[in-house]
């Protein structure tokens, strides 16, 4: 039957014409946009995994900015530690040579402070965007190094923490704490002998008195070319023979050494009957230098540089022993920060790992296949111009009717 007011083959031909035409704005804006899911009307959940991927990308973007920062920080800290170690090892020679008698001191005093001097510049300089982690000036530096998402969605930062080390030179203030020694002695917060062989004995003797310490005070004892140390807790200032205390800790620590030779050893004796005192003999067959030196809580971790003085025998002597302890603090600090820096530097080449891959991962979700999208547009292409004909012919269909009122 046919009809002049319904025509079903213009309709059926209009509405495939029309699927073909959706289905070619689909594709051409695949083709423009390069997106498969551009907007979440092309694929809701799609659409917002990707958004969520992408917001993490732009997160990560900026912690590695944050890690460049940090690595950056430290690595001049690590710079400064390095060239105060270097620094103090050239100070090292200079005091190992006015150990000898035939020689001006006053001239290597001289170059010892100007080599002090040289570190305190060094120390004060070492600073990147205000930031310091050599002056004592901070604790520690953290690093933002991650977000963690978890899988109820919820994300958290992680960092790294970069402790400072401190190497400041000032602060430091006598108070009397070694109160003798077998041996001349420059001033009451150092002494410095060397014991015969042949059982010859010296002692070293801490104040008794708790008022002259605080908690964070140091005895340095160095034998021969071997450093021990002795910190004050809080409890020990607080007890009635912090001396005694100090004294006990020192002689575990030098026992620890095992200092001795094929011919004996050196033996350390606590001395009770003289409270606070080590008594040193010498069994090992060759003589044995030592020294002692007291370093106040908050003088600096390198305090002891302030107390270096070399224009007399005895200040020569003590300063051997200190400049080792100070080399070593030096060498430790470089130490901690090649440690953080090596570990800022894994962590962010792993952040620009994972946001290449999350970037991936984000493309193989919602980036169009062009070579896909190119051979559907010819094919589509062709469909609209059959589904364009179709139609005209579908429209002509009335005219037929006319010629049987003729």
């Amino acid at each position: 039957m046919s009809s002049i007011l319904t025509n079903t083959s213009a309709m059926i031909a209009l509405q495939t014409l029309r699927g073909i035409n959706a289905n070619l704005e689909s594709t051409q804006s695949q083709i423009s946009t390069g997106k498969a899911v551009a907007t979440a009307k092309d694929n809701s959940s799609v659409w917002a995994i990707s958004k969520v991927m992408e917001s993490d990308v732009s997160g990560f973007t900026a912690i590695s900015e944050s890690l460049s920062l940090g690595e950056s920080t430290v690595a001049v800290a690590r710079q400064a530690a390095e060239t105060v170690t270097d620094l103090l090892t050239q100070m090292k020679e200079k005091i190992v040579a006015a150990q000898e008698n035939n020689i001006d001191r006053a001239k290597v005093q001289s170059d010892v402070a100007a080599l002090r001097d040289q570190i305190a510049s060094v120390v004060g300089a070492a600073q990147f965007n205000g930031l310091n982690l050599v002056d004592g000036s901070v604790a520690s530096t953290d690093v933002l190094s991650s977000l963690d998402r978890d899988a109820s969605g919820n994300v958290t930062s992680s960092s790294i923490t970069v402790s400072a080390q401190d190497l400041s030179t000032g602060g430091y203030a006598a108070k009397d704490v070694l109160t003798g020694s077998t041996g001349a002695s420059t001033n009451a917060d150092s002494a410095a002998f060397t014991i015969d062989t042949g059982g010859s004995t010296g002692n070293i003797v801490t104040n008794e008195s708790s008022d002259t310490f605080a908690a964070g005070d140091r005895i340095i004892l160095s034998v021969e070319d071997q450093t021990v140390a002795y910190t004050v807790t809080a409890e020990d200032a607080a007890a009635s023979t912090t001396g005694d205390i100090v004294a006990l800790g020192l002689k575990a620590a030098v026992d620890a050494l095992g200092i001795s030779d094929a011919t004996g050893a050196l033996d350390i004796d606590y001395d009770s009957g003289t409270p606070g005192t080590l008594v040193f003999t010498n069994n090992t067959g060759e003589d044995v230098a030592i020294s002692a030196q007291f370093e106040n809580a908050g003088s600096g971790g390198l305090g002891l540089l302030a107390g270096i003085d070399v224009s007399s025998q005895v200040g020569a002597a003590n300063a051997l022993g200190n400049i080792e302890s100070l080399i070593q603090t030096a060498v430790d600090a470089s130490a901690a920060f090649g440690t953080a820096e090596t570990r800022i530097d894994i962590q962010s080449s792993f952040v620009s790992k994972l946001t290449d891959s999350m970037t991936a991962g984000i493309g193989s979700l919602v980036d169009a296949d062009m070579e896909e999208a190119s051979a559907r547009l010819q094919a589509l292409q062709v469909q609209q111009q059959l589904g364009t004909q179709a139609l005209s012919i579908a429209n002509q269909s009335p005219q037929n009717i006319l010629s049987l009122f003729r």
